[in-house]
């Protein structure tokens, strides 16, 4: 998630960030730096029990490709180790039972409030997407189908509609494989246009975590792996949350 707030953290990394601290190293578990495993994090940020309305379920405007690839990975969830994520109207929502730093506090008290990836209610005309994360490996998989609101030129995806949703992507990824929270850098190349209506398939990875930073790679593909549309790399900043109660 881009914040204005890259300056709250670089303010906190120098104020955490000392000579000879800790440094994760791809693979571990990042319990002993920060305060929370991966399974913990999943657990609070995936509960198996809410009121909240899931976007990320398949709806009539899925393609059959779309829901084909949705199919397959949630049975990976029954005998692989991957999660589907939720996905709800507000991170407010994923983050509850946390306390965020006071420099990231909510200042305002409206309750209308949505994620900017879920800010097209119409199903099937703006960002319909679904999140799938593999938390022994940490990568994810992000199955994204855009509709005609996101057209850049006709009959395409716009392409800030696709940095917005990878950043969404890594940022759901980096806050589950260790506390990732804020965006420092993102940048992306692009090769080929979405065409819109059809599935595109993001294959994101977590290649190092350093100190208080999370280094990811994204590749966005057609599912078939013929047609290369973007590749991606981003920083995320590290903000172990204070304790609170679960869902």
């Amino acid at each position: 998630m881009i914040r204005t707030g890259f300056q709250v953290a670089a303010r906190l990394g120098h104020r955490r960030a000392l000579p000879g601290g800790p440094r994760v190293l791809p693979g571990l578990s990042p319990t002993s730096a920060f305060g929370s495993s991966v399974d913990s994090l999943v657990s609070i940020f995936c509960p198996k029990k809410t009121d909240l309305k899931d976007y990320a379920l398949p709806n009539p405007s899925w393609c059959p490709d779309m829901l084909s690839l949705y199919q397959e990975f949630l049975e990976k969830t029954k005998t692989n180790g991957w999660v589907k994520i939720p996905s709800f109207k507000s991170n407010k929502d994923h983050l509850q039972g946390f306390k965020l730093p006071s420099t990231l506090a909510v200042t305002s008290d409206k309750d209308d409030s949505r994620l900017f990836t879920r800010c097209i209610q119409v199903e099937g005309q703006g960002y319909e997407y679904v999140i799938f994360f593999q938390p022994s490996q940490k990568k994810s998989v992000c199955l994204f189908q855009p509709g005609p609101y996101l057209e850049g030129i006709p009959g395409f995806a716009h392409g800030g509609s696709l940095i917005a949703l990878v950043d969404e992507a890594f940022a759901k990824t980096a806050y589950l494989a260790g506390e990732g929270l804020i965006t420092i850098s993102l940048s992306i190349r692009f090769q080929n246009s979405i065409p819109l209506g059809s599935l595109a398939v993001m294959n994101i990875d977590v290649e190092k975590i350093e100190d208080q930073k999370i280094y990811m790679s994204c590749i966005i593909q057609s599912r078939d792996q013929q047609t290369v549309y973007a590749k991606s790399s981003g920083v995320f900043f590290r903000l172990p949350l204070e304790e609170g109660s679960s869902h």
